[in-house]
């Protein structure tokens, strides 16, 4: 399989294989009006198995999406074809409209223009919760 080189944009990396999809669709890259490149289950030492995503174009992403997704995943930003930084991604403390809250009586359901917001309750177990109502993510 060949993959192009990245000239200006971003290389999502260490994604657990498995997850690329779903990072994919939480930072609307079906969007894009650039290449965007989903790489699964390509081998790795550190992993066995990982997922990837190069996106060819510099454009904004959502790191607290990315941290949500898959914390530890390292986002290599490239310009005119080198490595300029390297970031390691964490969990956020907080999320909005990234998730929706699926308890049915939550204010965040029947008030429209309400943010859905979910703040990290155990960092360790990775267990988001609703501002609101408290229902786990």
């Amino acid at each position: 399989m060949n993959i192009d080189s990245i000239v200006n944009g971003v290389v999502i990396d260490h994604i657990t294989a498995g997850r690329g999809m779903r990072l994919y669709e939480l930072l609307h890259l079906e969007e894009a009006d650039c290449p965007v490149a989903i790489i699964k289950n390509a081998g790795s030492r550190k992993l066995g198995k990982k997922d990837i995503i190069k996106v060819d174009a510099d454009i904004p992403l959502n790191f607290d999406v990315i941290g949500y997704v898959d914390p530890n995943v390292t986002v290599n930003v490239i310009r005119n074809g080198e490595l300029v930084e390297k970031k390691r991604i964490d969990k956020p403390e907080r999320l909005t409209n990234v998730i929706r809250c699926r308890n049915p009586r939550c204010i965040t359901s029947t008030e429209q223009e309400l943010d859905h917001i979910f703040k990290l309750t155990d960092r360790e177990n990775s267990v988001y919760r609703c501002l609101y109502c408290e229902t786990k993510a």
